[in-house]
């Protein structure tokens, strides 16, 4: 009984995935993205606490510019979606392979320091494995030129 148990669990987890309910703590609140939850599946450039912070990404030229070759660069990621984008704000999903985890990756641009800062968080489960943070690292060094994506 335990055994179908699993098995009708994993098939539901398969046709239906473990996307979540998209949060709706998302976006620009005050200037600022979201803070981070506790847990340690998140990363954001805003982050004061070590375990979540992240660096931001500094970029020449016009904000535009930049924007546009953030979307090329979130576009060109296995699994991604764009969301939404503002004049100075991009919203993504990214799904995981298998299950289909999903996580939302934010992009602020800030046109007087000419800063993009950036926030990556799982949608369900506590911890990720360090997958949001390698994925904000992929996308530093695609942006940065480091890396064809």
């Amino acid at each position: 009984m335990i055994k179908f148990s699993l098995c009708i669990f994993t098939v539901c987890v398969l046709l239906f995935g473990c996307s979540g309910k998209q949060p709706a703590n998302l976006g620009v609140h005050q200037g600022k993205l979201s803070p981070c939850p506790n847990s340690p599946n998140c990363v954001s450039s805003q982050s004061s606490d070590e375990s979540h912070h992240i660096e931001p990404l500094q970029y020449g030229g016009t904000l535009e510019e930049a924007r546009d070759k953030m979307l090329s660069l979130i576009r060109s990621m296995k699994r991604a979606r764009v969301v939404k984008v503002s004049d100075d704000y991009i919203h993504a999903e990214f799904s995981s392979a298998l299950f289909r985890f999903v996580d939302d990756v934010e992009c602020l641009f800030d046109e007087k320091t000419k800063t993009i800062h950036l926030r990556s968080a799982s949608r369900i489960g506590y911890s990720d494995l360090g997958v949001n943070r390698k994925r904000m690292e992929r996308i530093r060094a695609g942006f940065s030129g480091e890396i064809n994506q």
